[in-house]
């Protein structure tokens, strides 16, 4: 269908035009094509710059910018190669990348794909030591405060090294010459791809072996910077600071200097003096034994030969025995002498104090002696018998006591007493004073033994001191 004269000619309707030559566009075909180009004319680039807002994301894949004082460029690393990088990238490091230039379509920019990536000369890789070696250090981890102090004599010794070098034969030769120590390899690549990794996972399993080893040495050769870098790295330098083992370190030669250096407990120059360090010289401690044992013995004689002479010399000062013994002698034999008189006349004494008591001591006067004491005692037996208080029982009396056994002589007390018991000579008889009405049944109780009576007085019992019954 024809369009009207009047739109055609508004000009709001794309239409060929007289020099136009080539059709119209979408978006995505003139993208593919600027996609192709750029990737046609720059498909290997090796750029220069600074690494800033490095970021790892969840993916593995890595984004950042490389710039320079005039301009930036966007810049990614795929997983497969972030993890093939020979450093770890961050913030403010400058590197050289090599890679390919594309295009992001889906924001209208360009970036660079980058394959591979090193730092831009000795001067940027030691200013990233630099920067990484103070932020550690604020960390606390190379305080000396945190280092310890190695085992004198340990009895398992871990390295962690390659075990194809020649580090590792060094130390075992010099661990056998000095002080032979049982020893546990745990191998490593000691530079390269993943030798970080390696190092550090090392590090922290010999802390979980059984038995645990008493000392750890982290050792390789000597080499470049670059050859060193793996023990620079955070996860080692962590790894280290972090280990519960004691730790030395003997990475490079002696002018080398790397960050597990500042971690560890102790740093080897190489690693033959780490296995100096690290054991005592046997045949050493053996003679400073020697040596001590003899000392000891030196020591012993010398004071047994010190007291010897004081002894001496205080023996010297003293007197002679026989000075010192000879007043008592002399006593002794004044005793001796007139120890035999002394018992001739103590006999004759009692000889005569005998014969003065003798007549005394005759079996008649001594029989007469104890029938008037057994009369005497047979009158006081009688005596006691009659003045006895239930003897007048006998003869008709009453005894009158209260409940608590107290004996009542005053008609108010037996009253106020109200209960009472009425002693007679064969029993007790209860009885109530006052008002009949309140008076208890009466009842026999046997006779009680009062205190202070041989025995309780029975009727028809006579008493020790009565007279026997007449015929």
């Amino acid at each position: 269908m024809p369009l009207p004269d009047d739109l055609d000619a508004s000009g709001l309707l794309a239409e060929a035009r007289g020099g136009d030559n080539s059709p119209a566009q979408t978006v995505s075909e003139l993208s593919g094509a600027l996609k192709r180009t750029v990737e046609a004319a720059f498909g290997h680039v090796r750029v220069r710059g600074e690494i800033s807002g490095w970021k790892r994301h969840a993916s593995g894949h890595c984004y950042f910018t490389l710039k320079d004082e005039g301009a930036c460029i966007d810049a990614v690393i795929w997983k497969g190669q972030a993890g093939s990088l020979a450093f770890r990238p961050e913030d403010g490091a400058e590197v050289v990348a090599t890679g390919k230039l594309t295009t992001y379509a889906g924001r209208s920019k360009y970036q660079i794909v980058v394959n591979r990536m090193e730092l831009a000369g000795e001067g940027a890789l030691m200013a990233l030591l630099d920067k990484r070696r103070r932020a550690l250090a604020a960390e606390g981890l190379f305080d000396e405060a945190r280092k310890r102090r190695l085992p004198f004599l340990p009895h398992v010794i871990g390295v962690v090294t390659s075990p194809t070098g020649a580090v590792i034969r060094d130390i075992l030769h010099r661990l056998e010459d000095r002080c032979p120590t049982h020893v546990i390899v745990w191998p490593v690549p000691v530079q390269g791809e993943g030798a970080a990794a390696q190092v550090s996972a090392a590090i922290r399993g010999f802390a979980n072996l059984t038995p645990r080893p008493d000392l750890l040495i982290v050792a390789r050769g000597g080499g470049s910077i670059e050859d060193l870098w793996a023990f620079n790295e955070e996860e080692v330098v962590r790894a280290a600071a972090e280990s519960p083992i004691p730790l030395i370190s003997a990475v490079g030669h002696e002018t080398d200097t790397t960050l597990i250096d500042f971690a560890s407990d102790r740093r080897a120059p190489t690693p033959t003096a780490a296995a100096e360090m690290a054991v005592p010289v046997r045949a050493e401690l053996a003679a400073m034994l020697a040596q001590l044992g003899h000392r000891q013995t030196a020591c012993m004689t010398r004071g047994a030969s010190r007291a010897a002479e004081r002894l001496e010399a205080s023996t010297a000062r003293w007197p002679a025995p026989a000075g010192l013994l000879a007043p008592w002698v002399q006593r002794i034999d004044d005793s001796a002498e007139r120890l035999p008189r002394a018992l001739v006349q103590r006999t004759a004494h009692a000889r005569a104090d005998l014969a003065a008591v003798a007549p005394r001591l005759q079996p008649r006067l001594v029989e007469a002696r104890i029938e008037r004491g057994a009369e005497k005692l047979a009158g006081l037996w009688r005596l006691a018998d009659l003045a006895h208080p239930e003897r007048p029982l006998k003869r008709g009396f009453v005894r009158v006591t209260d409940r608590k056994g107290r004996t009542l002589i005053h008609a108010a007390a037996a009253r106020d007493a109200r209960a009472v018991d009425l002693h007679f000579a064969d029993g007790v008889v209860a009885a109530t004073t006052g008002d009949p009405a309140n008076a208890g049944p009466t009842s026999f109780r046997p006779a009680r033994v009062e205190r202070g009576s041989r025995k309780p007085y029975l009727p028809g019992q006579p008493g020790l001191f009565d007279e026997p019954p007449q015929e």
